[in-house]
């Protein structure tokens, strides 16, 4: 389910006051692929609840360059929502996922595992707030930038 952030901050006051353990993650997710799909299915095992949180169209540009995202916001919020492993989705609009972590303050926040903890720009509010941080490997090969440059270079 697509939240904003009211109504996401909502949800959680209630999921903690059932002891909830709330996981988040985030990324552009321009182009889905099963290297993202293989991070949210290990993302909810570690936890009871999955927020994704997604770049909006704004932040991919400032991170990525004028010629991102391919997928607009709304609809790569819809397809990472339809995911099984995912019960929720939140759009954000800065390019690092800090303010997202402050307030939802997750007891777990799950990176790919090409990020370490020394390269998180968040890794200030993570130990501020304590929260518990988990990598996963990334599956060789499989990117949203490789894949742009395989489109990019075929022959149709």
């Amino acid at each position: 389910m697509i939240l904003n952030k009211t109504d996401l901050l909502n949800e959680i006051s209630k999921w903690r006051k059932d002891n909830q353990t709330i996981v988040l993650t985030n990324g552009c997710f321009d182009l889905l692929h099963n290297g993202h799909l293989r991070t949210f299915l290990e993302a909810k095992k570690m936890g009871d609840l999955l927020i994704v949180g997604i770049n909006s169209d704004r932040s991919v540009r400032a991170l990525k360059g004028s010629t991102r995202p391919i997928i607009n916001e709304t609809d790569r919020a819809e397809l990472v929502s339809g995911l099984k492993p995912v019960d929720h989705v939140i759009i954000f609009n800065e390019t690092t996922v800090a303010q997202l972590l402050e307030d939802i303050k997750p007891n777990v926040y799950v990176k790919g595992g090409d990020y370490t903890i020394e390269t998180l720009p968040e890794q200030e509010i993570i130990n501020k707030l304590g929260i518990k941080v988990k990598f996963i490997p990334l599956v060789a090969g499989i990117s949203t930038t490789e894949l742009v440059k395989r489109i990019q270079n075929a022959n149709f």
